[in-house]
Order: C-alpha cells, then sequence, then structure tokens
C-alpha cells in the first residue's frame, strides 16, 4: 500500500505580494482625489490627515496602524500580571465568563423580588440594587433577597447616603441565611464621593472607611467602597476626564481606608470601579484596560509589593451608558447596548451590566430585561468573546488608544490632585466647568450630525407609536453634575411637534420642491427628508415635476408655509430663482434649498446639507411653521 503523500500546505495569501504602506497611501489618495476631498496636487500623506478623526480628548484616530506604532509603547505585561493592561487574571475570563450584574431600581419590594429570582433563574450572576430615598426601603432587603441564594450570587448595594444601614441590613440577611462572614460576597456600596458628585452636597468620607475597615476584618470577601464614574460620564464627560475622577476617587478612598490602619494592598482590595461603556466600542475597550494601568500605577507608587499587587488590582464594573439611550425608536438601545456590551467584554470587565432598552423611559418591562440579560448570554456562551483571553490585546491601534487614553487620563488626574483633589474639585465646580466644555463640543457634533444618533438625527421614524412604561421614582438629585442623554435635543423637538398634532390633528410639513425626475432629486429628497422627519415633521413629496406650475401646484395642495428645493446643481441654476420667487408669492414664508450654502440664488432664505445645524434648521422651521414650544 502507498503511504499517502502530506498534503500541501494552503496559503491563501501565496499569489499575492505583500502591501505595502505606500501602495495603501496611493490607493487611498486615488479614492479622494475621484471624491475632490483630495487636490490634484496634493501630497501624501495627506490621506491620513483627511481620513483622521480627533475624540472629545484630542486623541487623534487614523485610519491605519501598523506596528511601527506600538514599537515604542510600554509593555501591555501578561495577562494576570502588572499593570494588569490585559486583565486581572491570567485566565481571563475564559473559566468563568464575566459576571452579568442586573439593576434593580422599582420601588415595589414584591415585583423586585420576583425580578430578581427570575433575572438570577435565567442567565444573571448578581445583584444589584438601587435602595434609600424614593426607591426600595432599606428595611425591605430581607424581603426582596428572600429567593436568592445570597452565598451563590453576589449583591451589590446602591443606597447612597443610608449605605451603612443598608451594610447592616445585608449583614442580616447574611447571618439569618447563616451565611459565615468568611463566605460571603456582595459590595456594599458605599461612595460619599460618587453621592457629592451626584447631588452637590459634601460627604464626610471617615465613615465609610471606618465601615470598610471593619467589613474587611470581618468578612474578607466584600467590598465596602465602590468609586461610581458614571455622574461624569453621565454629565457628557470625556473618556479621559472619566477615568481621572475615578482614580482621583480612588486616591481618596485609599487615603481614608489607610488612616483606619488597612495597608494600601487591603485598602485597594476593599474598592469597586464602576466605568460607562459605549457603542464606542473602542474606546470603552481602550478606557477600561487604561482604567486598570492607571490604578495599578497608583498601587505601585502607594507601595503595594509585586507579592499584593493581584489582590490590589482595579476589580471592574462595566454599565451600558444611560446618556446614549434614547426615548425615540428605543429599539436601537438594544444595539447600542450590544455594542457596549462587546467593548466592555472585550475590555476585560469583571462585571457588566447591560441596561434594558426602555431604561430611558421608565420601569423596565420583563421583555426588556429578558433581551438586556441575553445581551451577555449570547457575547458569551455563543459569540465565546470570553473564550479568547484579552481578545483585543496585540492590536496596533487598541493598544496605542490605550496608551493615548491613559496619558491623557492621568494628566487630568494630577490637575485634580493639584487642585487638592476630587472632593476640593467638586465642591469649587472645577471638575463640573470641564465636563460642561466637553458636552458644550459634544452637543455641537450631535447637532451638526457629525455624531449620527440611528433612529435620532438619522433614519427617524416621527410616525412612530411612543413606548408606555410606568415611571422610575425620581432620584433625590438637588444640585451635583449635570445628566444629559445624547439624544435630548432631537426628542425636546420631537415632543414639540407631537404636542402639536395631538392639539391640531395634524402633523407640521415642510414641501419638498423637486425639480426634475425622479432620479434627478431622489437623493437630495431623500437627504431632507430624513432631516426634517428627525425634528417630527412630515415631508410632503410631490414626485416628478417637468415645470414650475407643477412645483406651484403641489405646493398649494400641501397646505404648509415651508419649502425646500430639491434637484440637481443644473437644475438649481436653471430654476431655483424663478421657483423661489413663485412659492414666496403663493405663501411660503421660507424657502430652503438642499445643497451647500451660496449666494448665487435669489429667494432662498436657509440651506441644509451635510455638516449643517440641523437642530437650528428644525428649530427654525418649527417656529416658521408655529408650531408652540413646548
Amino acid at each position: 500500500m502507498t503511504e499517502l503523500s502530506q498534503p500541501e500546505r494552503l496559503t491563501l495569501a501565496a499569489d499575492f505580494d505583500d502591501a505595502t504602506l505606500s501602495q495603501w497611501r496611493d490607493r487611498v489618495a486615488g479614492v479622494l482625489r475621484k471624491t475632490g476631498a483630495l487636490g490634484a496636487d496634493d501630497e501624501l500623506p495627506a490621506p491620513e490627515r483627511l481620513l483622521a478623526s480627533t475624540t472629545y480628548d484630542g486623541i487623534e484616530l487614523r485610519p491605519l496602524y501598523t506596528a511601527d506604532d506600538a514599537a515604542e509603547l510600554p509593555s501591555a505585561g501578561l495577562p494576570g500580571l502588572a499593570p494588569f493592561v490585559r486583565g486581572n487574571r491570567p485566565e481571563g475570563a475564559v473559566a468563568s465568563g464575566w459576571d452579568t450584574r442586573v439593576r434593580h431600581a422599582g420601588p415595589d419590594v414584591a415585583a423586585t423580588a420576583d425580578a430578581v429570582v427570575t433575572d438570577l433563574e435565567n442567565g444573571a450572576n448578581s445583584v444589584w440594587l438601587r435602595l434609600g430615598g424614593n426607591g426600595l426601603p432599606v428595611d425591605a432587603l430581607s424581603d426582596v433577597l428572600g429567593g436568592v441564594y445570597a452565598d451563590l450570587a453576589p449583591v451589590v448595594l446602591d443606597a447612597g447616603a443610608e449605605y451603612a444601614a443598608a451594610a447592616e441590613q445585608l449583614l442580616d440577611v447574611f447571618a439569618a441565611k447563616s451565611i459565615a462572614p468568611s463566605e460571603a460576597i456582595g459590595t456594599l456600596g458605599a461612595d460619599p464621593i460618587g453621592l457629592h458628585a451626584r447631588t452637590g452636597q459634601r460627604q464626610d468620607v471617615e465613615p465609610a472607611a471606618e465601615l470598610a475597615a471593619r467589613i474587611s476584618a470581618s468578612h474578607p470577601k466584600l467590598r465596602t467602597i465602590v468609586v461610581d464614574a458614571l455622574p461624569y460620564h453621565d454629565a457628557g464627560g470625556s473618556d479621559a476626564q472619566e477615568l481621572a475622577a475615578s482614580i482621583a476617587a480612588g486616591v481618596a478612598y485609599l487615603r481614608a481606608l489607610t488612616a483606619q490602619g488597612l495597608s494600601v494592598a487591603d485598602a485597594a482590595a476593599q474598592i469597586e470601579f464602576r466605568y460607562a461603556a459605549t457603542a464606542e466600542q473602542f474606546l470603552t475597550i481602550a478606557k477600561l484596560r487604561a482604567a486598570r494601568r492607571l490604578w495599578a500605577r497608583v498601587c505601585e507608587a502607594s507601595g503595594v509589593s509585586d507579592a499584593d499587587a493581584a489582590r490590589a488590582a482595579q476589580r471592574q464594573h462595566a454599565v451600558t451608558s444611560s446618556a446614549m439611550l434614547s426615548t425615540r425608536d428605543p429599539w436601537v438601545n438594544m444595539l447600542r447596548g450590544t455594542l457596549a456590551c462587546f467593548g466592555a467584554a472585550a475590555g476585560g470587565a469583571d462585571a457588566i451590566t447591560v441596561q434594558p432598552f426602555d431604561a430611558a423611559i421608565g420601569q423596565s418591562d420583563a421583555f426588556a430585561r429578558r433581551i438586556a440579560r441575553n445581551t451577555s448570554s449570547i457575547l458569551e456562551s455563543e459569540s465565546k468573546i470570553a473564550g479568547v483571553i484579552d481578545p483585543a490585546g496585540g492590536s496596533w491601534y487598541v493598544e496605542t488608544l490605550t496608551d493615548d487614553l491613559a496619558r491623557t487620563a492621568w494628566r487630568e488626574f494630577q490637575a485634580i490632585e493639584a487642585a487638592g483633589g476630587i472632593d476640593a474639585e467638586l465642591a469649587s465646580g472645577g471638575i463640573a466647568a470641564r465636563l460642561e466644555a466637553t458636552w458644550r463640543a459634544r452637543e455641537a457634533s450631535l447637532a451638526t450630525r457629525k455624531d449620527p444618533l440611528t433612529g435620532i438625527s438619522e433614519f427617524p421614524q416621527f410616525d412612530e407609536e411612543p413606548l408606555e412604561r410606568a415611571p422610575l421614582p425620581p432620584e433625590d438629585r438637588t444640585g451635583g453634575l449635570p445628566r444629559v442623554r445624547y439624544p435630548q435635543a432631537y426628542e425636546r423637538l420631537r415632543d414639540r411637534a407631537d404636542a402639536h398634532v395631538a392639539k391640531h390633528g395634524k402633523r407640521p410639513k415642510v414641501f419638498l420642491a423637486t425639480l426634475g425626475p425622479v432620479a434627478a432629486h431622489t437623493a437630495r429628497a431623500t437627504f431632507a427628508s430624513n432631516l426634517f422627519a428627525a425634528g417630527g415633521i412630515e415631508p410632503v413629496n410631490p414626485g416628478a415635476t417637468d415645470t414650475v406650475a407643477d412645483v406651484l401646484a403641489a405646493f398649494v395642495g400641501s397646505h404648509t408655509t415651508v419649502a425646500c428645493l430639491c434637484g440637481t446643481d443644473m437644475a438649481y441654476a436653471e430654476q431655483a430663482d424663478e421657483v423661489a420667487a413663485a412659492l414666496r408669492k403663493a405663501g411660503a414664508k421660507a424657502v430652503l434649498l438642499a445643497g451647500k450654502p451660496t449666494d448665487a440664488y435669489d429667494g432662498i432664505t436657509g440651506f441644509v446639507h451635510s455638516g449643517c445645524d440641523v437642530l437650528d434648521v428644525l428649530a427654525t422651521t418649527l417656529d416658521t411653521l408655529g408650531v408652540e414650544h413646548s
């Protein structure tokens, strides 16, 4: 019998020459010249400059990264070893996955108790409870956790100023369930600095430190302190600002905890950090990796030994961003949550909370909670995101972005420390001012759709049926950092238009003065239709037209006083002045043109185009149409 020969190795790239950076530049330049974005005489590396973008931290994101970009970066180390950029555990999440943590904030004790059990039976690993104030009563904790195996499912508390009472209630629950202090797991959620950020009222850190010192001695697996960075994100802040504030708060807690007699390593082991995860998946990945590096540097500078480094490593809880959630077309929030969860998982978060898609509307229903749970389950069990240790590690882009973000955040952290620390900066308004500046820059990008919002500023459905949910109990917020949502300005315009419909029985409309056949005007008519729909304004498209008389007759039948010309540049040159004059004579109070601004036409009152201030166009149009302010 003849021995079978080894099959030849199949190399898919064998017939292709190695690509070079100069070839890439030449190809990109060719495409950009065809689009007019690059002049014929522009020299390279213009393509990289034209395709680059900048984050709200001033970090340039280039279109291509090579090994040369990562050659000079500091080592990210190995998983489970300092500086923990690649994760706290050598095995990553391969063996156990991440902790799927579900938040409950409703005030109904019985309903919350049922929902908690349902979540834990269907994929959740831990429970996050909002207590005190207008939420669940602190003394109802035992009723809420009656059906929970608290020795298996960690309980995380969020009781604001009532954290000490809530902690005692949880300790009582452990005792009632015969859970030994050495086996009790969870997080007590003391965060007086975060409370200061949320309410504007300065809190004494010492009682929280005293509680942590006591808990550390009696309940070694419990964490007492949470550094909640969500208030900085929810105020519109940047990733570096969120990181810097969290590290500054962590340092403040280290000082207070060590003053109570804990070692730095024991103090660090008492702290859990909470970060926002957004649909900007690579920034989320880099932020979590940078956060671990920053905290490792703090611990190293504070004297933590190599032997204790792993115990002091940053424990991370990632929560999908509230700021990115929309109340309009909320189904898109499922996609946003999926991207955010992916980024958090790939970034190495220890625990992840995916907020239900209706979380911005009110109390989530069972379906929304199930989808949120299943997002983590599918990414972990079916997409196998946890099946690779540090899946983003080694990416030249991610490693460079991690380094850039860490350095930027460290400078911001140093500025906070130089000003007296996190509490002093919150009290003086220094942090609030910097967050406000970032939010204003973000608002401008949202208004011009440089930062697009699917279902809100792009591809909106103005005739959608809004979801109805029972309202959440109001939070005790008498001051502190503001809370914003990226879609809020567009949603206010939609609310204004809907109020007009409710009052008058008809939706505000804009007439699209389409010039020529459908093929000639459809691109700009579609652009204009989507733009006006973002403000709840119905576009009236008459279709193909042959003459000015056709356009005029359709306008009169539309029963509106605002028109927008849609056609080719050639059609504008031939007809814009005549059509605009006819429309104004027929009663149009405003005549817009879909195209770049120019002084070439008479009678045009404004322009809609890529990069225009969409919010201003929509607000002005509603004013012109006589739509009242809400």
